[in-house]
């Protein structure tokens, strides 16, 4: 067996299981006596508006936003681009044309919400007294913080015009379907891209207290803002949202689900540990060593040969200016771990297909990268150091590449013990 196509092939196994039409498929809603309007945000969206105009026949109306190169051709909904991790001006525009198209609407009319992971950054709306810019430097701000998505979530939707349900409210009185492929630990449905159609209770006390805990260094407007603007966003007991309906429609766990069938079929035991593990993805690399190293040296707790599957979303504190995202830093971490171990393989990989700032989903590992990193002259450790996962990687031909995958469900891990 070749380790690196067989951990493509269950990474494979998990992006079709989240396929947007296979997933949309079983989650149509009732055809209203009115007018049908999709609008959508997230990496995934422009796949997902193709693949509900295939499945729902008749002619619909509205407008989605995905990330820069991740559009696909739709017949009726119109698909805008814009920038990610950070928001530009096209972002801007994308959410007021999501507002355009969901104003004005009557309770005959039916509006269904496709949202995937990548939309708070896709959808930039600032909340009045605000300006893009101000949001440029909060997104960069928790980018760079390490705290988990829902921190920062907490904090986005208070400093929004759009997100923590926000659009939805706006298309009262028609019904919102929202239709959601989750990217995040928990597939809570509020959290994915910052809740553009779905409400969540948490309020500004929850995201002051975020901030303090996870030490977040907010650009000195929003800070402002946060603490002096007494409104919330809206809770989930508002009336707007009484006759509203919210459908998980893929998740990690149903993907790693996926692999673990591949794997299953082809000879090899496997093992989920988790489908929302949250942490720093060096530390979090660090655990998945150890499991790794006990299934091969003492075959514990689990006999090889295994691959060990994981989920979730961990997150990077940036110390230094590298290249890369937090599979990648998740495996060259997990290389050093495993330095010199014989008989494990890992691919760690981002579903939506890009890891961090560059063209790779993530990256391969083995008991001999990090030997290999050094007869390339990279100091493995010292990449970690200097968050450079995709120099330290791209240096031994050990990048995972597949391009975009339409979809989002957020980290894939698979460790293989022979």
């Amino acid at each position: 067996m070749e380790e690196r196509a067989f951990l493509t092939e269950l990474f494979q196994a998990a992006i079709r299981a989240a396929d947007p039409k296979q997933a949309l498929a079983a989650h149509l809603p009732a055809r209203p006596k009115g007018r049908v309007v999709v609008i959508g945000a997230g990496k995934g969206a422009a796949q997902l508006a193709a693949a509900f105009e295939d499945l729902w026949g008749d002619p619909v109306q509205g407008v989605v936003v995905t990330r820069y190169g991740y559009a696909c051709p739709c017949r009726h909904v119109q698909v805008l681009e814009a920038a990610h991790p950070v928001p530009d001006q096209a972002g801007l525009a994308a959410s007021q044309a999501l507002f355009d198209a969901a104003d004005g609407l009557t309770s005959d009319d039916l509006v269904v919400a496709l949202v995937c992971g990548g939309g708070s950054a896709l959808l930039a709306a600032p909340a009045d007294g605000l300006e893009l810019a101000d949001e440029v430097a909060l997104n960069q701000a928790l980018l760079a913080s390490g705290a988990p998505i829902g921190a920062m979530n907490a904090v986005r939707k208070q400093v929004s015009r759009i997100k923590g349900g926000r659009l939805a409210a706006a298309a009262h009185p028609a019904r919102v379907v929202s239709l959601i492929v989750s990217d995040v630990p928990g597939d809570d449905p509020a959290q994915v891209a910052s809740g553009p159609t779905v409400p969540d209770a948490v309020g500004r006390a929850e995201a002051l207290a975020a901030v303090r805990d996870y030490g977040i260094a907010l650009p000195p407007r929003i800070a402002n803002f946060l603490r002096d603007t007494p409104e919330d966003a809206p809770v989930p007991d508002d009336p707007r949202f009484s006759e509203n309906e919210v459908h998980v429609i893929a998740s990690a766990a149903k993907s790693l689900e996926a692999a673990a069938q591949v794997a299953e079929a082809a000879g090899i035991p496997a093992v989920i540990l988790s489908d929302a593990i949250e942490g720093e993805a060096r530390e979090v690399a660090k655990v998945h060593a150890a499991i790794a190293r006990e299934v091969a040296a003492k075959a514990r707790p689990f006999v090889p040969p295994v691959v060990i599957l994981s989920g979730g979303e961990t997150t990077v504190t940036l110390r230094g200016t590298g290249k890369g995202g937090r599979n990648s830093e998740f495996l060259l971490s997990l290389a050093l771990e495993l330095d010199g171990v014989v008989g494990v393989a890992a691919l760690a990989a981002d579903t939506d297909g890009i890891d961090g700032s560059e063209d790779n989903a993530g990256a391969f590992a083995d008991g001999g990268t990090a030997a290999a990193m050094r007869q390339a002259g990279i100091d493995p450790a010292q990449a970690l150091a200097g968050n450079d996962a995709w120099t330290a990687f791209e240096a031994v031909n050990g990048l995972f590449v597949p391009g975009p995958t339409g979809t989002n469900v957020n980290d894939f891990r698979a460790i293989l013990v022979r």
